[in-house]
């Protein structure tokens, strides 16, 4: 029989490793070929993997929440299919999802350590499976390693085969165990030079301050329930407070009045109805957001190093509540989109969100987000920037109000009852001024009290 392997799948250009959250089938258990045999979470999407062939499920390598990189091997599917295949050359199957997996070696020479220990040599002779684990961690913990001069063949491993997870050298760092050394250092630490001592805190700091978040722990009372953060609720946490201290944060504020909008969609109700089309308010705001976003590059845009970037294209990040959690699909070149396509693909997002059936390239690419925390009652929101962008609109209830308002016939001022909602801008002031959103807002709030009939 042949052995196929199982590789932790590439769900994304910039997804480097994924994990575990689930084991659909057991060793011994009999699989279909394309048949859901393990559930996988990454930083940007979670996602069921399949089996590459049919076949007995005959050895799990990583268990249940392990985080490991792209390629690594998770399980073997022997399948009588290949029974002539050689048993030191095991088929590489790649399952079926949206992005190629990353290729897999399947011989110990083709397998290289990303880093290798304090006097290893090539007299130590060829390393084992578990040697060749231990030395290879992910490029998170390889680049924490190397920015706080550690030697993480050092560093006490808890993941597979004693391999060093993103804790364990967090750990490590703060035990005060992490001090810069070179392979040949000596057993007594050797001074720094003030000068180099004097630049090396500040890069270290601003390193740390901006690309690790470790929470402050507090004391558990009597009454208090502990409970771990799942791994979306991790990441969620991870990618606020980052984006939060990267991004000074800024918002505005303006009312829209939703009478157009109202008048709109009395007029076409029976016909999107008999269309089967799905036009919610939310899609006339992004709709109307689409296009005033080609005429503010700035609010489109993102700060890269000491460059703006201004994006080509407009896709719209849709935050949808998962109750609990949070993610944001996103609608790609959204500037495209007819009222009605629009309409039907937030619906669509969003179902597919909520049944975990999105594909990574559908939440990655965001150049702007809308939030709607209105659906659920709240007047307005100051919604986090999510990293990558600049701006994010929050959106209200919409609410009936007694505003004044001009008497269309006369000109005098009336009283009247008007449906209306709050908006909220929160933007990155390195590249959005104040101005820039007041004109921003200013011209949606025109373009929806006077929404285009034809759209």
């Amino acid at each position: 029989m042949a052995r196929i392997e199982v590789p932790m799948p590439q769900m994304g250009e910039s997804i480097a490793e994924g994990t575990v959250s689930k084991w659909m089938k057991q060793v011994g258990d009999t699989v279909e070929r394309d048949e859901p045999i393990l559930e996988i979470s990454t930083d940007k999407v979670d996602a069921e993997i399949p089996s590459p062939s049919s076949g007995t499920l005959v050895e799990i390598v990583v268990q249940e929440g392990e985080t490991v990189e792209v390629g690594t091997i998770v399980a073997y599917v022997d399948t009588e299919a290949g029974a002539g295949a050689t048993p030191s050359a095991p088929v590489v199957a790649v399952p079926d999802v949206a992005a190629p997996v990353a290729p897999v070696a399947t011989s110990d020479a083709a397998v290289a350590p990303a880093s290798s220990g304090a006097g290893a040599s090539a007299a130590s002779g060829p390393e084992s499976v578990e040697e060749r684990l231990r030395t290879r961690s992910t490029p998170v913990v390889r680049k924490i390693a190397e920015e706080h001069g550690v030697d993480i063949t050092g560093v006490p491993g808890s993941g597979h085969a004693g391999r060093v997870t993103k804790q364990d050298i967090l750990s490590f760092i703060e035990s005060g165990a992490a001090a810069p050394t070179s392979v040949a250092a000596p057993a007594t630490p050797v001074a720094r030079p003030a000068a180099s001592a004097a630049t090396a805190a500040p890069s270290d700091f601003w390193t740390t301050f901006y690309r690790q978040v470790q929470h402050p722990e507090y004391p558990v009372r009597a009454a208090d329930q502990v409970v771990a953060m799942d791994k979306m609720r991790r990441l969620t946490a991870e990618h606020m407070v980052l984006a939060k201290r990267v991004a000074p944060h800024v918002h505005s504020f303006i009312e829209i009045d939703f009478s157009s909008i109202d008048r709109i969609r009395a007029a076409n109700k029976a016909r999107w109805t008999a269309q089967g089309a799905k036009v919610s308010y939310t899609a006339f705001v992004a709709w109307a957001t689409s296009r005033v976003l080609r005429d503010f590059p700035m609010v489109n845009g993102v700060v890269s190093g000491n460059n703006l970037v201004y994006r080509g294209n407009v896709n719209l990040g849709m935050a949808v509540d998962l109750n609990p959690g949070l993610i944001v699909p996103v609608v790609h070149d959204a500037d495209h989109l007819g009222l009605i396509g629009i309409g039907n693909k937030i619906v669509d997002v969003a179902t597919r969100a909520r049944d975990k059936k999105l594909m990574p390239d559908e939440i990655q690419g965001a150049t702007f987000s809308i939030t709607n925390p209105g659906v659920l009652g709240t007047l307005v929101g100051l919604p986090v920037i999510p990293k990558g962008t600049s701006a994010i609109l929050g959106t209200g209830a919409i609410e009936k109000r007694v505003v004044v308002v001009s008497d269309p016939e006369t000109g005098a001022d009336v009283i009247a009852i008007r449906k209306r909602s709050l908006f909220s801008l929160g933007y990155d002031h390195r590249i959005v001024d104040g101005a820039d959103a007041a004109r921003f807002l200013s011209a949606l709030k025109d373009m929806l009290e006077d929404f285009p009939e034809d759209a």
